[in-house]
C-alpha cells in the first residue's frame, strides 16, 4: 500500500519530497563513485557560479535558495577551496566566483556526470525531461503569484459578511487597528486622531466604516474610507486580526471598501502605507491600486511611517 500514491494530487508535495530524496541520494552515490568530493545539495551553487561569478543575493535568487542557506553553502565550499570570496563584509555584498579547482570540479561534472544523468531522466521521464520541466515551471510560477491556500474553493471566505459601523462594531475599529499598528510601527497622533475619534473624523464628513464578520469568529476586520475633498477619499486604517489570517478577509473587504468608494462618488481613491506591509501592498496591486508619486507629494506627510502611495484605477 502506498497510502501518497492513492490520495494523489492533494499530497503532491509530499510524493515530489519523497521523490526529490530518492534522486538526492542516488545522485549521492554517483558522485561518490567518481570521486567528484562534493555533495548533490552543493551542485547548483556551482553550476551557477560555473557561468558567471555572483553576488551571494543575486546566487541565492538565481537557485531559488534562502540566502542564510547560500551563505553556509558557500562557506562550505570556500573551506574545500572550489569557491572564493571577494568583496565587502556585508555578506549580500561579497562576490563569490570558482577556484581553479571549482572548475575543474565543474568541468568532471560535466563530462562524467551530466551525460548520465540526461540519459537516466530521458529513461525515467514518462513525458520528454523539457516538457517535466516546463510543467514544474508553471507550477512554481503560480505559487509565486499566491500561495497554496489561496487556491480553490474555501468554506471561511465564502461565508463572510460584510457588517456596518454602528454601535456594536464601533469598538472594534480601535481594537484591530491598534493591534495591527503597535505590532509594525509607533501608534501616531494621526492614528489617534481617527481611532479615537471616528465620527468626527470619518463618518461625519461623509466617510464611512466597514467591517467583515467570519462564523464563529465574529469581526476580524476593518477599514475605512476618510473622505479629504469633494470627490477625494482615502482607503485608511484597514486590518485584520492576527488569528483570522488566512482566511481572504483583507481581500473581501477591500473589494467591498473600493464598491462602498464608487458608491459615494469617489473619483479619486488612494492610500498611504509602508513597504514592510508587503502582503498588503500585494493585495492592493492585485485590486486594481497602483503606486503614484502625485499622491504620495500630496498626502504622504500625513505618517512619518508613510513611503508608498497608491492610487485605484480599477
Amino acid at each position: 500500500m502506498d497510502v501518497l500514491a492513492d490520495l494523489g494530487p492533494v499530497f503532491l508535495g509530499s510524493r515530489l519530497k519523497r521523490l526529490s530524496e530518492r534522486l538526492q541520494s542516488d545522485a549521492a552515490d554517483v558522485l561518490a563513485e567518481v570521486q567528484l568530493g562534493v555533495q548533490p545539495g552543493q551542485m547548483p551553487v556551482l553550476a551557477a557560479l560555473d557561468r558567471k561569478a555572483m553576488l551571494i543575493g543575486e546566487l541565492a535568487e538565481a537557485i531559488g535558495m534562502s540566502q542564510p542557506g547560500v551563505t553556509r553553502n558557500v562557506a562550505q565550499l570556500v573551506d574545500m577551496g572550489l569557491v572564493q570570496i571577494e568583496g565587502a563584509t556585508d555578506q549580500r555584498r561579497r562576490l563569490a566566483s570558482l577556484t581553479l579547482a571549482g572548475e575543474g570540479v565543474m568541468a568532471r561534472a560535466k563530462a562524467l556526470i551530466w551525460p548520465r544523468f540526461r540519459a537516466a531522466m530521458d529513461e525515467i521521464c514518462p513525458i520528454a525531461p523539457e516538457i517535466f520541466c516546463e510543467q514544474i515551471s508553471a507550477i512554481e510560477a503560480k505559487l509565486a503569484d499566491k500561495s497554496l491556500g489561496e487556491y480553490g474553493p474555501c468554506h471561511h471566505s465564502r461565508a463572510l459578511r460584510l457588517r456596518e459601523y454602528d454601535e456594536e462594531t464601533r469598538p472594534y475599529f480601535r481594537d484591530i487597528n491598534l493591534e495591527w499598528i503597535g505590532e509594525m510601527f509607533t501608534v501616531e497622533d494621526a492614528d489617534r486622531e481617527v481611532l479615537d475619534h471616528p465620527d468626527e473624523a470619518i463618518i461625519q464628513p461623509g466617510g464611512d466604516i466597514l467591517f467583515v464578520e467570519a462564523p464563529e469568529l465574529g469581526v476580524i476586520g476593518t477599514c475605512a474610507l476618510r473622505k479629504t475633498g469633494p470627490d477625494s477619499f482615502e482607503l485608511t486604517k484597514m486590518g485584520v486580526v492576527s488569528a483570522a489570517r488566512g482566511l481572504k478577509a483583507g481581500e473581501f473587504l477591500l473589494a467591498a471598501a473600493i464598491d462602498r468608494a464608487q458608491q459615494l462618488g469617489a473619483q479619486e481613491l488612494y492610500l498611504l502605507t509602508n513597504s514592510a506591509c508587503g502582503a498588503a501592498i500585494h493585495l492592493y496591486e492585485k485590486l486594481g491600486f497602483v503606486h503614484d508619486f502625485r499622491i504620495m507629494d500630496r498626502y504622504g506627510a500625513r505618517y512619518a511611517r508613510c513611503d508608498v502611495a497608491m492610487l485605484y484605477q480599477g
